[in-house]
């Protein structure tokens, strides 16, 4: 089943280059080799590789879950298409990398949402092409003894970009309000000061020059205890279950709560909620852009 599938990927890769190529070579000579389809193929083999690692791994999943999955989540986009997809999306994010770097500007981007929802999947589909001396990820561990007696966002600012970087914050100071608040490490006085802090605090950020986009990851209860199983009998993912995410499972009601109480706060106090989409293919939300964010980008001057 996997050297049928790695054989499929391959053809994809020929396919996707083939069909760039039309497009790239044209006045080239046609018996010489181009060194953009060179690139590219390399380029997809290196990500159809991941895909396949993922593959062999599956036989660690009992057969009766892996059948589960499979009927309840079919092929929705044709592989070659995705990838050609990806590759296309991967390269605007280069575009906007160079930008940023060139005019110096600050960009914050929070990823909040379910344990399991797919934001870590997202941030590495983003960062996977990008120079990580410009974008980086931060993550940060519970806080120590000395950081509870911090200023509650302090322990963020540390990780603020500087002009020409963007920061990715899978998980942010939005903890307080959603798992702080649900396993009882917050009081609800600590969680209605977060929630007359937090409009200045992103308040100040966006008068600073940085460009702050938060969305949010969602998930149902059933595909969340579905990925959940997947986790618990993969050796390759069981660094990823935590006693925190079982407990997201018990507490599934809490969580919810939080959530609509948080979005209710940042429409009702937080900056002006300016745009809000749903995309059906990541289940994101987009809860604030500043303004300024939606201005064009222009290329980099030559």
């Amino acid at each position: 089943m996997s050297k049928k599938l790695h054989q499929k990927q391959r053809i994809g890769v020929a396919q996707i280059s083939g069909a760039v190529g039309n497009e790239t070579t044209m006045s080239q000579d046609p018996s010489k080799p181009s060194p953009s389809l060179d690139w590219l193929e390399a380029e997809l083999a290196d990500t159809l590789d991941e895909d396949y690692e993922l593959e062999i791994s599956e036989p660690a999943l009992s057969m009766e879950i892996r059948k589960i999955y499979r009927k309840s989540h079919p092929l929705s986009l044709e592989r070659t298409a995705y990838f050609r997809e990806l590759l296309r999306l991967q390269a605007e994010l280069i575009k906007l990398q160079d930008w940023v770097s060139y005019h110096k500007e600050k960009v914050v981007v929070v990823f909040e949402g379910r344990d399991s929802a797919g934001k870590g999947g997202v941030i590495k589909r983003i960062t996977q092409r990008l120079n990580p001396r410009i974008v980086r990820t931060v993550a940060l561990p519970a806080p120590s003894d000395r950081e509870k007696t911090q200023w509650y966002f302090q322990r963020y600012t540390p990780h603020l970009p500087a002009g020409g970087e963007i920061v990715l914050f899978d998980r942010s100071w939005y903890n307080r309000s959603g798992v702080e608040r649900v396993m009882g490490f917050a009081t609800e006085d600590q969680v209605e000061e977060f929630f007359n802090d937090v409009p200045d605090f992103e308040r100040m950020l966006v008068r600073s020059g940085i460009r702050l986009i938060k969305y949010w990851f969602s998930i149902t209860d059933e595909e969340q205890q579905m990925r959940f199983l997947m986790r618990i009998h993969d050796p390759l993912k069981q660094w990823k279950l935590s006693p925190m995410d079982l407990q997201s499972r018990v507490r599934w009601e809490q969580y919810t709560k939080a959530k609509e109480e948080t979005f209710a706060h940042q429409h009702s106090r937080g900056p002006l909620v300016h745009r809000r989409r749903e995309r059906q293919e990541t289940g994101t939300f987009e809860l604030y852009r500043p303004p300024s964010a939606s201005d064009s980008l222009r290329a980099r001057p030559a």
